[in-house]
């Protein structure tokens, strides 16, 4: 089967959508996020009030000022959590470089032994050797000069620094779990097993990509669902309270109970208030977010 759709003029397109019962108030801010956002982006946001799916009939009330709104909140949340993740992967790439440089060497990521598969080494030496020989940071180019004759990556501390944070996340997962070092950055973070942080190391990582890419986060189901634990050191939610682990609202608490470590006093539950508070009418259903939120432990 062949896609035989065509692409339509910007006035086509409103014709199109009023016709399957969206209301358009204003047709100058239609032309305006039609031609700056684009309708399939925009598809994403009004995908759920669509009351068939095969005729892309919309259901009564549907408007695109609405639509709008919740583009706005899922632009404004993306970048509040982009904010926070930031905060985490630092916090992350730091510990990996303190404790296992500590505890083996420099250069301990050049060592095969130190994790779980040979290929796992082998993926994970070649994606760090492609970003140091790429970056133009100052400092690696600096030791590159100096040390000319040293073919080994720049020391951890300085090779970790230009590392993605699913770099960091995979580097993590593949260590051998024997070594202590593994558990013990999970248990500083408030997480008493490496197989709790491991699956939310790898779940923001999906969600960091979706807002780096600057896509919908806002009413989806993520592809992967951190752990929940039953027992923490730190404040955390009823279990109950998350609808589904593969919602927003379960990263958001995982983002939550790491930075009371990495970051405490951190404005994250003020920022999300404000923000809700911002969009009312914005369903916070739709990211597994219970009504109650603020007066679970974590938030506090």
């Amino acid at each position: 089967m062949l896609d035989t759709k065509r692409p339509i003029s910007i006035a086509d397109q409103i014709a199109l959508l009023r016709s399957r019962g969206m209301l358009i108030s204003d047709e100058q801010t239609a032309q305006h996020f039609l031609r700056n956002v684009s309708y399939y982006r925009l598809a994403g946001y009004w995908w759920s009030d669509q009351e068939d799916r095969l005729t892309h009939r919309f259901r009564l009330g549907t408007s695109l000022e609405q639509v709008v709104l919740r583009y706005n909140f899922d632009r404004e949340l993306r970048l509040i959590i982009m904010n926070m993740i930031e905060r985490i992967e630092v916090g992350i790439r730091t510990r990996l470089i303190y404790e296992l440089s500590l505890a083996y060497g420099a250069h301990w990521f050049e060592e095969p032994k130190y994790f779980f598969r040979r290929a796992d080494y082998e993926g994970i030496i070649s994606s760090i050797r492609k970003e140091v020989g790429r970056s133009k940071e100052i400092f690696i180019v600096e030791h590159q000069r100096k040390y000319i004759l040293d073919h080994r990556c720049p020391p951890a501390w300085k090779s970790f620094e230009v590392l993605t944070m699913g770099a960091l996340s995979k580097i993590y997962e593949s260590l051998r779990n024997e070594l202590p070092e593994k558990d013990r950055i999970a248990r500083d973070l408030g997480l008493g097993r490496h197989t709790l942080l491991k699956s939310w190391l790898q779940a923001i990582t999906v969600v960091r990509n979706i807002c780096a890419h600057h896509s919908r986060l806002y009413d989806r189901v993520l592809p992967i669902r951190p752990i929940l634990p039953h027992r923490t050191h730190l404040p955390w939610v009823d279990n109950q309270t998350i609808d589904s682990s593969s919602s927003t609202y379960a990263i958001l608490c995982c983002l939550q109970y790491l930075l009371q470590t990495i970051s405490p006093g951190n404005r994250f539950p003020q920022r999300m208030g404000k923000l809700l508070e911002d969009y009312p009418t914005v369903g916070i259903k739709a990211m597994g977010m219970p009504i109650r939120w603020k007066e679970e432990p974590l938030w506090q």
